[in-house]
């Protein structure tokens, strides 16, 4: 598995190795999947397209937005998390509306749809952009003063700004998105028979308490984390499989 171990809470760096919601949550479907245990490296956002192509893992397991353009290239599981455009600013600052971000600038992590965004709509809105290698990097923008914001995954954000009384989250642009884990195209097997696991978590409520334990608070009923999907994969993305199963548990 590979994951950048810089997103918080989803995995972070422990005293006994990496932890968060992201690391319990592979463990879980790992042990339904019959595996004793997991290997997850720590690999920055920017070179894990390349670590999966390569074969040098088999499964992206970062927190990733399922994209019709990436689901050309990629073979998704089925939607997990839902998420959005979350800005942090320095405390007190707040930030209305998109407008506002006019001649500032923005603070992204290299490689991620955040990076995406921001270069498709900087011209729209009048920002700049800085990219760095980490997400704590582009926070650490904000808060030395060379970046006015930095934008990143709602979840992310939230839970950055609970743990740094310097910064608080200054704009949330819910849009619809959601995470998903992300395999090889001609991985189908291994794709379904992690969905299949994922689908057993969700059936038993263990996504929702995973959630309540790492975000402070209990999943909306219509989350992702709570929703069991037809086929295998995202409906209506590139890899979808309608085929229907029934959710086989062990």
């Amino acid at each position: 598995m590979g994951s950048d171990f810089g997103v918080a809470p989803w995995v972070i760096r422990g005293p006994n190795g990496p932890e968060g919601f992201g690391i319990d949550l592979i463990n879980m479907v790992a042990r339904k999947m019959g595996y004793r245990s997991v290997d997850v490296e720590d690999i920055n956002f920017s070179g894990l397209f390349p670590a999966l192509f390569s074969s040098r893992i088999n499964i992206m397991v970062n927190p990733l937005n399922i994209t019709q353009d990436r689901s050309e290239r990629l073979l998704f599981s089925e939607p997990i998390f839902a998420t959005g455009n979350g800005f942090i600013v320095l405390k007190g600052q707040k930030i209305s509306g998109l407008a506002d971000l006019r001649g500032k600038v923005l603070a992204v992590n290299r490689g991620t749809l955040s990076d995406t965004w921001a270069t498709v709509n900087h011209d729209r809105y009048g920002f700049s952009v800085q990219r760095y290698e980490t997400f704590p990097d582009s926070v650490l923008a904000v808060m030395t003063g060379r970046a006015f914001t930095a934008l990143n995954e709602i979840p992310t954000t939230v839970y950055a700004a609970s743990r740094n009384p310097l910064i608080e989250v200054g704009y949330k642009d819910f849009d619809g998105r959601n995470f998903g884990y992300a395999f090889r195209k001609d991985d189908v097997e291994l794709r379904n028979r992690t969905e299949m696991a994922i689908e057993c978590l969700k059936q038993e409520g263990a996504l929702g308490r995973l959630y309540t334990k790492w975000y402070g608070a209990p999943p909306s009923k219509d989350n992702p984390l709570m929703t069991i999907y037809p086929g295998f994969g995202p409906p209506g993305f590139s890899g979808y499989d309608p085929a229907s199963h029934s959710v086989q548990c062990h």
